[in-house]
């Protein structure tokens, strides 16, 4: 890689905000979920961009996309691929699914039964899936960007606990500007844009990225902090359930990642501090549930908010 690893991220950012207006900070933390090869949850209203800032980023990383587009007659089959009979060879041949790209947009996840949302599990988890008692592996890198409406209950069936816990980061894009939304408004249909767009990186210098983010020094002290955090919302008097070692470890490797984007190659407090909500809130349970996601959601970030506020800042 020829560029220093801030730059090439940088210009990653750069190249996605070419389509994406106006929303710095969420394409920062798709960075952040990229570089720390984890996985995205976007809840938030129709035609906000979703689509958009996930075909952009395939785009800037010049790999391979693929759109799920979740429904309620939707098999697992429909996501991880099937074996076929060649009837030429008599043998059974393995079709890929779309989940064998290397950025996967999971849209409308909520949309979709148990039995076909659980088959990205052991993908999400292993970067695998089994079909027919055989491993397949998926390539590197792998990132899936799940959606879901956080408004709309009727026809959706809410992700399990063991589900959201795989998602590294979850995060809600919100209107933009209003200067952005008209440059949003006179451009029409983004598709054009977004072909337009030059790659920032390959596969291969992500995953060269994607390595060096766990150099990235932590301080005992910070890492103590870290688990402070984590293990306050055990504790909290409002949660039911608190964030498992699997958020520990998101907000540990992200604040890694925001590090490097931030051309620091040792994480501070205010990595934690940006990253606390996003990478743990979604794991909450609380025991005051809100209308909708959108409410819960805002008030399990409440939550982390005020656990940030009671513990001591390392310095």
């Amino acid at each position: 890689m020829n560029s220093h690893p801030h730059e090439s991220i940088q210009r990653l950012i750069d190249t996605v905000e070419q389509v994406v207006y106006g929303k710095r900070d969420v394409v920062t933390l798709c960075a952040v979920a990229l570089l720390a090869r984890g996985h995205l949850l976007i809840e938030d209203v129709p035609g906000i961009g979703k689509t958009t800032l996930a075909q952009s980023l395939a785009k800037s990383v010049k790999c391979s996309f693929a759109r799920i587009q979740f429904t309620s007659d939707m098999l697992p089959s429909d996501v991880l691929g099937i074996s076929i009979l060649d009837t030429r060879s008599n043998e059974f041949v393995f079709r890929r699914g779309p989940i064998f790209a290397h950025i996967v947009l999971a849209d409308e996840i909520n949309r979709t039964p148990p039995k076909t949302q659980s088959a990205l599990l052991e993908a999400m988890s292993e970067n695998t899936v089994s079909v027919d008692g055989i491993t397949h592996q998926l390539p590197a890198p792998f990132m899936v960007i799940a959606t879901q409406n956080p408004i709309e209950h009727e026809g959706t069936y809410v992700l399990p606990e063991s589900q959201l816990d795989r998602f590294m980061l979850r995060v809600d894009i919100g209107y933009p500007p209003q200067d952005d939304e008209l440059k949003i408004m006179r451009r029409h249909d983004p598709v054009d844009a977004i072909a337009a767009l030059e790659p920032a990186l390959d596969a291969e210098q992500l995953v060269a990225l994607q390595r060096m983010v766990g150099t990235i020094h932590v301080d005992p002290t910070l890492e103590n902090y870290i688990l402070q955090i984590v293990r306050a919302t055990r504790s909290h008097e409002q949660v039911r359930l608190g964030a498992s070692p699997r958020g520990a470890q998101a907000l540990y490797e992200s604040s890694q990642a925001l590090a490097m984007i931030s051309g620091r190659d040792y994480v501070v407090p205010d990595d934690v501090h940006t990253l606390a909500a996003p990478t743990l809130a979604h794991r909450l349970l609380v025991k005051s549930r809100g209308a909708d996601l959108a409410s819960a959601a805002r008030e399990r970030e409440r939550i982390i908010r005020e656990i940030i506020s009671q513990i001591k800042v390392p310095v």
